[in-house]
């Protein structure tokens, strides 16, 4: 809907200061709301965040009074285009975020519509409930959006979709009143069609049209069978037909019209949702694997006919996706062979042996069948894992190379269970007209399997299949009674096709449903309704060529650094809150911003990239502004399915940026903080008194706008290099030297960390490994942050010559500071020059962290625990962002558990806040505390005296002290001290 008037900026800039909360009109934030994780773009008029009912109804009456329209949005639960649009955006994400009333004895929960499902669960658990539809998304789906749209997840099998446990929704309609939605009597029904409001004429309206007995048996005859629980097509009334005052025996409700209207009739502000026991706590899986998606689909009819509580299905796209994922490439340990699909079938009990009979029985009758060729059961301790490598098939899906991706257009389809294989087997054989394999995923126990072509959507022929399959599929459905949308919604993607689905007469009831509720269109427009053609108005202009830009650092394997950025497909993964475990994304969650997420950073690359005509391409405020927040935390390299490595797409920003606008004073300082503290280590301890003086540490904090309350590193005595020359002969070493290993030196431990080095060094002689130190050059890692690239390749190439002939994978190299020796295996590959690329992909094999190494010796054998002390000691262990990335916390918690009393308590904690020199910024301060102060800082403060708190990190360790006031160490630190005195 476009407005009608031609410039509503200056009124939407007096509008806004009417607000409690905030009205953004600029180019970034409305770049960020342009999209969502469907393949849809435009550009909002505006972004909303109200902080009150009376900020949402202030927001209606604009709306109404300027020809514009709201546009409702939470996160988590829509890829349809239901968040976009020419209009207001309106999100409530930001502070519609409580939790108001919990009943325990009734078992319902009253919320707000922007708390996050899987937050609420976490609340509810201790008092033996939950809210059991289960998205994919479930930690970051808003409630809001799960009743916009119906949401269903894994387990609808056993509790239904959302539509099921809606009690009662407070809501504003389009004339800005506040009206409460629940069950009526008859009497009660019967008196609101007496009212003399919208209110009263959206009752009365209802009533005449559904009690037109022609009306009924139209939309019987025409709606999808009633054996399909998922059934999201248009608007709900089937469900109306069930009260007592039309055909059925139940209450009249409208919250069930409500549920998966997409903010089309009205706008929520609370809902009062049912909840259900929690489920029995034992809980295995079996992953049938099948050579063909038929047999797949025959044993989902199988499965269905067991106790399951959830029957899941992944195809061989999803499985080869997870193989390039770092995280997700770890939870591939169940899969046998090469299947063509795995079906995943939850089974539960009171105990395991209950649980696993039952999942014995399936895999019985699957044998007894001759369906499947392996069944291997996941038991309790890894089906977390499992289900993670199953709920991250969307994401996964942007790792298909290329430009063509796994689009949603015909993903949303649900049949009765009894039909599925024959409609899967026609669906195939559909797709293979078009010369189409497609992504087959999801829920096989509903009907309902998560069908994608692959298409590039960058070129109009197939744009235009894009359209032609999604009818040729909706035909399909329409043949077998079955649903066009099970649970994703019909948006902009599937609007059109509604008429087809239900018939005309039926698509012109929900227009004069829509129209009753709506009279001025204001909420959402073109959803459901009065569509856009489905094939307009995407991501990308058809033909449009994708530009390419020179880079410093190599993104040739994804094609470049605009097409890495496109790898994000929406799927809001960073999103997450802390209480879901990972680092991704520490700033978002502190923030709450979207801005601040993964996502939008990669969205406004796209745009700015995409769109841009200046002579250079990142020379835009906005990219700046949106990357300001980044830390560099690596989470996304790991935890993102996409894939979208935002920490080396911020490094090329800021160095493509700063040749046009000059490398900041402070900038340049950190990235030479190497040869910084080399000049200082030389003044005799000078250097320490005027950092850690109050008056002259106070004007150097003040020159390089360091925040005042921060402590500077202080500078070491001597370096560990000296240390070495002079000292290393003379340490004790074991009876038997085992091997030999090369130690990198790297900046912060040759110049403030020296005492842990010295530790780390004298460690590994004592436990027989010679340790040799070479000259060699910084690892670059603060040059890298700061964007400094030249400098960092300079490092990089200098290292890669020094080391490639003295490792292997007998002679190792191995680091202590994490950010540093493991950029060996990150960047160093991807921005030395051509001719050592070889030769630096050949090193990051043999390049550990001294954790890994010491960890892989003692499984090895070759250190034991009779080394180590008997005595008793608690340990707690924050883990560094870049290890969690690209290496692994086990390493750590396995070293630190070798001496025999000691116990290690790995905190849940993501980054610690300081990411380098980012904490150290006098305008990152209140954000690195906020990060803090998440998970980590609380843990550390409830930790008691005696408790040893470990962190590999340089930076973590000085956030735990500057935060808590509690000294951090090292893990080799405190395996030192662990030594048995020889």
């Amino acid at each position: 809907m476009s407005s009608n008037q031609p410039n509503l900026l200056p009124l939407l800039q007096e509008f806004s200061t009417q607000l409690e909360g905030t009205l953004q009109l600029d180019a970034l934030t409305k770049t960020l709301y342009a999209t969502d994780a469907s393949v849809y773009r435009e550009i909002p008029l505006a972004v909303a965040f109200p902080k009150s009912e009376a900020d949402i109804q202030k927001l209606i009456l604009f709306a109404s009074k300027n020809g514009t329209s709201l546009i409702p949005r939470t996160a988590g639960t829509s890829l349809s285009g239901q968040c976009v649009g020419n209009g207001i955006v309106v999100d409530v994400s930001k502070h519609f975020t409580k939790i108001l009333e919990l009943n325990v004895a009734e078992r319902w929960v009253r919320v707000q519509p922007g708390v996050v499902r899987d937050e609420l669960n976490r609340y509810l658990k201790p008092h033996g409930l939950f809210f059991s539809p289960i998205t994919s998304t479930a930690n970051r789906a808003m409630i809001g959006g799960m009743v916009g749209n119906n949401s269903s997840g894994t387990t609808s099998i056993v509790y239904g979709v959302t539509r099921d446990k809606v009690i009662s929704l407070d809501t504003i309609l389009s004339d800005g009143n506040l009206v409460k939605f629940e069950d009526l009597s008859k009497d009660e029904f019967e008196q609101k069609t007496k009212l003399q409001s919208l209110e009263g004429d959206i009752y009365r309206k209802v009533a005449e049209e559904l009690g037109d007995e022609e009306a009924r048996q139209e939309i019987h005859a025409q709606f999808p069978k009633k054996s399909i629980h998922r059934r999201n097509t248009g608007y709900a009334v089937d469900e109306l037909l069930k009260a007592d005052v039309f055909d059925g025996d139940e209450k009249f409700n409208f919250c069930k019209l409500l549920s998966g209207s997409e903010g089309t009739l009205a706008f929520t502000t609370e809902i009062k949702i049912s909840l259900d026991p929690l489920p029995e706590p034992i809980e295995i899986v079996v992953a049938a694997h099948f050579e063909t998606i038929h047999q797949s689909m025959v044993s989902a009819q199988t499965a269905m006919k067991h106790p399951a509580t959830a029957v899941e299905l992944m195809d061989k796209i999803i499985l080869d996706c997870t193989k390039e994922s770092i995280e997700y490439s770890k939870n591939r340990y169940f899969v046998e062979g090469d299947p063509e699909a795995i079906l995943m079938v939850e089974f539960r009990g009171q105990t395991l042996e209950e649980a696993m009979a039952k999942g014995k029985a399936l895999v019985d009758d699957l044998i007894a069948t001759g369906l499947g060729y392996a069944y291997p059961i996941i038991e309790p301790a890894m089906v977390s894992t499992a289900w993670a490598l199953r709920s991250a098939g969307l994401g996964l899906l942007a790792n298909i190379p290329g430009d063509a991706k796994a689009v949603a257009c015909i993903e949303d389809t649900a049949v009765d269970i009894e039909d599925l294989a024959n409609y899967i087997d026609e669906v195939d054989e559909m797709m293979a007209g078009f010369k189409q394999k497609p992504v087959h995923y999801a829920h096989a126990g509903a009907g309902e399997i998560h069908l994608r072509p692959i298409l590039d959507l960058k070129k109009s022929e197939d744009v235009e299949e894009f359209y032609q399959i999604s009818k040729a599929s909706a035909e399909l459905v329409k043949k077998y009674q079955g649903s066009l949308s099970g649970e994703h919604g019909d948006g902009r993607v599937r609007a059109a096709f509604i008429p087809l689905m239900v018939g005309e007469k039926n698509y012109e009831l929900f227009r004069r449903i829509k129209f009753s509720w709506d009279p001025q269109n204001i909420f959402n427009p073109g959803k459901i309704v009065d569509a856009a053609p489905m094939n307009k108005f995407l991501r990308y202009e058809p033909d449009m060529e994708t530009p390419t830009h020179d880079t410093l650092l190599d993104f040739s394997n994804v094609g470049g650094i605009l097409r890495l950025a496109e790898k994000c497909n929406g799927s809001g993964d960073c999103r997450k809150l802390p209480g879901s475990g990972g680092t991704m994304c520490p700033s978002y969650m502190a923030t709450r911003n979207e801005k601040d997420t993964t996502r939008g950073r990669a969205n406004t690359l796209r745009e700015f990239l995409t769109m841009d005509n200046k002579e250079n391409a990142f020379n835009h405020p906005e990219i700046k502004e949106a990357m300001d927040l980044c830390l560099s935390c690596k989470g996304c390299t790991a935890e993102c399915p996409s894939n979208v490595d935002m920490s080396s797409m911020k490094a090329e920003f800021l160095y493509q940026y700063q040749k046009t606008n000059g490398i900041p004073f402070r900038s340049r300082a950190f990235a030479y903080i190497n040869e910084l503290n080399e000049l200082g280590s030389k003044t005799g301890g000078l250097a320490n008194f005027m950092l850690g003086n109050s008056l002259t540490g106070g004007m150097v904090k003040s020159i390089l706008g360091v925040a005042s309350k921060r402590n500077l590193p202080e500078i070491s005595k001597v370096s560990l290099r000296k240390w070495y020359k002079r000292n290393y002969d003379a340490l004790p070493a074991a009876a038997m030297q085992i091997k030999s290993v090369y130690f990198f030196v790297d900046e912060f431990t040759n110049h403030n960390d020296t005492e842990i080095g010295i530790k780390a060094i004298s460690l590994l002689k004592k436990l027989g490994y010679d340790v040799k130190v070479v000259d060699h050059e910084e690892s670059g890692r603060s040059a890298l942050s700061k964007g400094l690239l030249p400098k960092a390749k300079k490092h990089a190439e200098a290292n890669v010559k020094v080391f490639e002939k003295l490792i292997d994978g007998n002679t190792p190299l191995i680091g202590l500071e994490p950010s540093a020796i493991l950029s060996f295996r990150d960047e160093y590959p991807r921005i030395v020059k051509k001719e050592l690329t070889e030769a630096a992909k050949k090193l990051k094999f043999h390049v550990k962290l001294i954790d890994e190494f010491l960890a892989q010796e003692i499984a090895a054998g070759n250190i034991k625990a009779d080394s180590f002390t008997t005595n008793s000691k608690r340990i707690k262990l924050h883990g560094h962002c870049h290890q969690k990335a690209l290496s692994s916390m086990t390493w750590t918690q396995k070293l630190l558990s070798l001496p025999t009393n000691y116990s290690v308590e790995t905190i849940p904690s993501g980054c610690c806040g300081m990411a380098g020199s980012f904490g150290y910024e006098a305008e990152h301060y209140e954000v690195s505390q906020q990060v803090g102060e998440l998970v980590l800082f609380p843990a550390v403060r409830n930790a008691d005296s005696e408790t040893v708190i470990a962190a590999p990190g340089t930076s973590c360790r000085h956030q735990i002290a500057d935060g808590t006031g509690r000294k951090a160490k090292h893990p080799v630190e405190i395996l030192w001290e662990a030594l048995n005195e020889v």
